[in-house]
């Protein structure tokens, strides 16, 4: 029950939320995630090490960069992600965030500056 409870503590948050969902869709490095929703660095790096403490990402690095991704096994948790997803026009937010993502690259050139 503890892990149940703990995962909608993660998503109660927005930019938790926001997190989960644009990995959902590809691996996204901390400064890709900032360009795509505005967020500080240091904010979505706060979070992204509470998703990662909880088991729901993990990372890799290329080159300079580390590329966070969904690291979720249980099929509740999995089935959550997927009807928002699917629910998309509900959420103007989320979906302008993963709109946003299909051009997460060139956030990158910035990190590079």
């Amino acid at each position: 029950m503890d892990k149940l409870t703990n995962f909608f503590k993660i998503l109660s948050d927005e930019t938790r939320l926001r997190i989960l969902i644009l990995l959902y869709h590809k691996k996204l490095c901390v400064c890709e995630m900032c360009g795509i929703t505005g967020e500080s660095q240091p904010k979505i790096s706060k979070h992204l090490a509470k998703l990662r403490d909880m088991g729901l990402v993990k990372d890799e690095r290329r080159e300079q960069f580390i590329f966070y991704y969904l690291n979720i096994d249980d099929k509740v948790f999995k089935d959550i992600l997927k009807n928002i997803v699917d629910k998309l026009e509900n959420y103007p937010v989320i979906k302008s965030d993963v709109e946003k993502s299909k051009d997460a690259e060139k956030y990158l050139e910035t990190c590079k500056n």
